[in-house]
């Protein structure tokens, strides 16, 4: 697989793992930064990475910031991306096999390395369920998206 990934400067340390394990995994990693501690801003790389996924130029995306929160939010601001927090090894897979998740975030400041390493792998291994409700829900994402896109916020 194609996998783009992106952190904020909080989550600088923790991108080195994460792209060595997908390379590891035998994934091609395009990293879209940050490259250093120096102070960015989460949306900027969110966008980067995001657009690789809506142009087809990454099957899937990893994200990391302090918390994985601000990360999250800014993907999800993005027409076809889903994205969710993953902290823990079962979401890592559920979320893609339930949901069609194609943006992983995780907190540097809240996994640690190894906990990560295991995150970026069930996340990868997953696919997404052929089970019919799994896909009417996704399919229902996708139409409350298409619903809401083009409204300003309230």
């Amino acid at each position: 697989m194609k996998i783009a990934v992106g952190g904020d400067h909080a989550g600088f340390p923790l991108k080195a793992t994460v792209i060595a394990v997908c390379r590891d995994l035998g994934h091609e990693v395009t990293d879209h930064g940050c490259y250093d501690e120096t102070p960015v801003d989460f949306p900027d790389i969110t966008r980067q990475v995001c657009a690789d996924v809506r142009a087809g130029k990454a099957d899937r995306a990893i994200l990391v910031c302090g918390t994985g929160v601000g990360a999250s939010i800014a993907a999800n601001k993005i027409p076809g991306i889903r994205a969710s927090i993953v902290h823990d090894g079962h979401i890592a897979h559920q979320c893609v096999e339930h949901d069609d998740v194609n943006v992983m975030c995780i907190g540097a400041k809240i996994v640690g390395s190894w906990l990560a390493a295991d995150l970026v792998k069930g996340y990868l291994a997953a696919t997404f369920s052929t089970d019919e409700d799994c896909r009417r829900r996704v399919a229902k994402l996708a139409a409350l998206e298409r619903a809401y896109s083009n409204q300003a916020a309230e």
